[in-house]
């Protein structure tokens, strides 16, 4: 005899799955978090190739500076040094060379400053909506967890740096050791030549080293940008009854507006029974549709509906008709046709004046008013 076993579940439980993309609200909330999508390794590569193409268009900018810094520094200490008429190097003479020294190498890494500031703010600025945002500076206590600390740190995030670590040592490695193999033979003659022509020869070298190494990372900054444009939407990421929350919170509660609209309605209601009184003639359906038509000439060129309704509201407005000595009228397609084309407070359309008119000419003349 075989035994049957019954495995009970909910399905609730698989409905928290964030299956949804974000909505706007959420990436707008992220932003003003800090919370954005951006590789640092891009960045990092874009200012690596700004420093090394910046050095390279700015090498003899920099030699002509040290030159005249150094040229300067022997033309005013040496004729201290020697002149038995001066007692030798002061404080007030060391302070002026470190004074005027400092000054110099701070002209010197000015512009490379400036780039370097542009830079940055540029390759993280461009990977997304610029937004000042100080939520990031705000101290959090799960940053102290050391718990969360060790999650970090064997985190799918930390693999992923941890590969790139790896790629960029690889990259290293192989683009300074082909290089280098290249110019093996303008190496070894380096002790023939003239030592500012080795000196221009092996930092030319490094440059070009350098902003090949750059290029390449650039092309692993672009991989990582897109992982982490993917991984930034997935971590942000909704449930369906996140988004009819968010939908709640934007739009209001729908049973709060249902009963808004509710309200509305009866608030019109009540005017539009206020003014069957006031109508000349009730025109039925007959049981299914009434429509109040008033018609006063100082008010408007053609009659108006002031009131109008089917089934219980139709009844509603025979009944204050009755009681207000209003004359009930039954024209079923005048009535159907009323109904369905004109809503309460427009006028009458031309194409139904000789219809409404006849009515109208009709009770008219049983009260013994003038058409």
């Amino acid at each position: 005899m075989e035994t049957e076993y019954l495995l009970k579940y909910d399905l609730q439980f698989f409905g928290d799955d964030k299956t949804e993309e974000p909505t706007s609200k959420k990436l707008d909330d992220a932003r003003k978090k800090g919370q954005v999508g951006k590789s640092q390794e891009l960045a990092h590569a874009i200012e690596l190739i700004a420093a090394f193409v910046s050095i390279k268009v700015l090498v003899g900018y920099i030699g002509d500076n040290f030159i005249n810094l150094f040229t300067w520094a022997y033309t005013y200490m040496i004729p201290q040094i020697v002149d038995s008429d001066r007692s030798g190097l002061t404080i007030l003479s060391i302070g002026n060379v470190l004074l005027y020294g400092i000054l110099q190498m701070f002209l010197i890494l000015l512009p490379f400053l400036a780039i370097g500031f542009l830079v940055a703010i540029l390759s993280n600025g461009l990977q997304f909506k610029f937004q000042v945002s100080a939520e990031p500076l705000k101290p959090k206590l799960d940053k102290f967890n050391p718990i969360n600390g060790v999650k970090r740190m064997f985190s799918m995030q930390s693999l992923v740096n941890l590969g790139l670590s790896v790629v960029k040592i690889v990259i290293i490695f192989i683009v300074s050791y082909t290089m280098i193999k290249d110019h093996l033979n303008e190496l070894y003659l380096l002790y023939e030549i003239p030592l500012n022509a080795a000196i221009a020869q092996i930092g030319s070298l490094v440059l070009d080293i350098g902003i090949r190494i750059s290029v390449i990372l650039l092309i692993v900054g672009f991989v990582d940008l897109f992982y982490h444009k993917w991984k930034f939407k997935k971590d942000l990421k909704m449930t369906k009854q996140e988004v009819k929350d968010e939908y709640k919170n934007a739009e209001g509660d729908p049973l709060i507006k249902s009963k808004q609209k509710q309200r509305m309605r009866e608030a019109s209601q009540r005017r539009m029974m206020q003014s069957v009184p006031q109508a000349d003639v009730v025109i039925t359906n007959p049981t299914h549709i009434a429509v109040a038509i008033k018609y006063d000439i100082n008010e408007a060129p053609a009659p108006i509906v002031v009131a109008k309704g089917e089934e219980y509201m139709a009844q509603r407005i025979k009944d204050a008709a009755k009681e207000n000595n209003v004359d009930i009228i039954e024209n079923k397609p005048l009535a159907r046709s009323i109904y369905t084309t004109v809503d309460v407070g427009q006028q009458i359309p031309p194409e139904l004046y000789q219809a409404v008119a006849e009515i109208l000419a009709v009770v008219y003349q049983a009260k013994g008013r003038k058409a």
